[in-house]
């Protein structure tokens, strides 16, 4: 133990004997901290702090649940917004809260489409669409364009709404779905 004392009591004089010799060093190593801690106390003193909410952000999924997951993550907060209050998918144990947009009520709309047993009834369907769209190609040969009764089924509701609900005149509405 009194070796210990002995040797720290040695390296202390050494480094006091340094210091004293090397005056304008000593003195810089003392004064930059110093300069330092002085412009920390200026921009302090010139931008005072101010008060900021919590930042809340929405959630983005990792690659590892899902692709479909993780794309709409980063496509639908691209802006990357930051809210007051915590977001619905901050709750534990939530991966994705994607259910409700639109890519995912598309694909779950394409999954029930295909795999539909009534698999005849859909391909009489697309017979049914391939002779308006033949039409509408031929029709863009020619650059002339369809009339929008020509888009609508037949058994449409569309001329009906625009004379109620529009209060439009019969005359003008006829015109409307010939243009």
């Amino acid at each position: 133990m009194a070796r210990w004392g002995t040797q720290l009591g040695l390296l202390l004089w050494k480094n006091f004997t340094y210091r004293r010799r090397q005056r304008i060093q000593l003195a810089i190593e003392i004064l930059w901290p110093l300069f330092l801690f002085l412009i920390l106390i200026s921009v302090r003193r010139s931008h005072p702090p101010f008060k900021q909410h919590e930042c809340h952000f929405p959630n983005k999924a990792l690659p590892s649940a899902g692709t479909l997951s993780w794309l709409q993550g980063i496509i639908c907060n691209m802006n990357n917004p930051c809210f007051r209050h915590p977001t619905a998918g901050e709750a534990p144990g939530v991966v994705g809260n994607f259910d409700g947009s639109i890519l995912s009520r598309l694909l779950a709309e394409a999954r029930q489409v295909l795999l539909r047993a009534d698999g005849q009834r859909l391909l009489r369907s697309f017979a049914r669409l391939l002779p308006a769209l033949r039409r509408l190609r031929e029709s863009g040969n020619q650059r002339r364009a369809l009339p929008v009764r020509e888009y609508l089924r037949e058994d449409e509701t569309f001329s009906r709404f625009l004379r109620t609900n529009t209060s439009l005149a019969p005359a003008l509405v006829d015109e409307l779905m010939g243009a």
